[in-house]
């Protein structure tokens, strides 16, 4: 089990982003491109600690601001007390947080017919897809108003990013569990996007398509295919960095006059083409 590092004193400044499910793939990516961008991290992982410490030490390498801190701590999104003491070590270890990214999700250990899939495999999906990120920016929400309403932090402009899947509206019907939280995000992010904007706290659905990662790498021969014979209109795998630029986009101010937005990184596999 990781112990958690000493309390230590920070620029109240710095803006700080929480990053689930960040020990690989997407959420690694967007870590090292968020580093870059200058904001101290929290990295959530759950399960490989190892990873965490790689993606710890990668965005470390990555900071543009020498005095910007990573941290990782473990917790299980799907769980009401580790989603507490989540937000509890942000709190304790930056003071604030400016960036909510809902990355952590987990595919069906089983892709099966959607006339087999198991009740069993619903709940898992659900709880860690759709219920875990749907509390936890509840949550965050209210330490972000609170922020606002208390004053003290110089440019705060706290943002919330819900990071998505063409699945939100793509029928696979060999993981219609998966494909039912996917699209239960994006409505999640419609809801909080308009909670939210009288307090100027704007919500987004980055949507990723076929991107090269651990999730993907059983599939690789099957998506090599089909991408060469044009799934997409631009014809390559998407990598974790192409989804960590679009949250760097937001982090930094280039979309001031939006909320609700989803932002497709897939290729354009979203056009309709005859």
């Amino acid at each position: 089990m990781i112990h958690e590092p000493n309390v230590v004193t920070v620029s109240r400044q710095a803006p700080v982003a929480l990053i689930t499910g960040a020990s690989r793939g997407i959420g690694r990516g967007i870590a090292l491109e968020l580093a870059k961008s200058g904001y101290n991290l929290v990295l959530n992982f759950l399960s490989n600690e190892l990873a965490a410490w790689e993606a710890k030490a990668l965005a470390l390498a990555a900071l543009v601001r020498p005095a910007s801190q990573v941290e990782i701590f473990p917790a299980d999104i799907s769980l009401p007390h580790d989603r507490e003491q989540l937000l509890s070590f942000v709190r304790r270890q930056f003071g604030r947080l400016d960036l909510l990214v809902n990355n952590a999700g987990v595919a069906p250990q089983l892709h099966a017919d959607l006339l087999e899939t198991s009740e069993e495999s619903f709940d898992r999906l659900t709880e860690i897809n759709l219920k875990g990120p749907f509390f936890l920016t509840q949550a965050a929400a209210r330490w972000m108003l609170e922020s606002i309403s208390q004053g003290g932090l110089a440019d705060y402009r706290p943002k919330i990013i819900i990071i998505g899947s063409i699945c939100a509206y793509t029928a696979s019907v060999d993981r219609g569990d998966y494909c039912i939280t996917k699209a239960g995000l994006s409505m999640i992010t419609k809801l909080f996007a308009a909670r939210l904007a009288d307090a100027d706290i704007p919500v987004f659905e980055i949507r990723p398509g076929i991107i090269a990662s651990d999730m993907n790498a059983g599939v690789k021969e099957k998506y090599d295919h089909l991408i060469a014979e044009g799934l997409s209109p631009i014809r390559r795998w998407g990598t974790p960095e192409d989804v960590g630029r679009a949250v760097a986009a937001i982090a930094d101010e280039h979309f001031p006059f939006s909320t609700g937005e989803v932002i497709n990184v897939d290729g354009g596999f979203h056009l309709h083409r005859l």
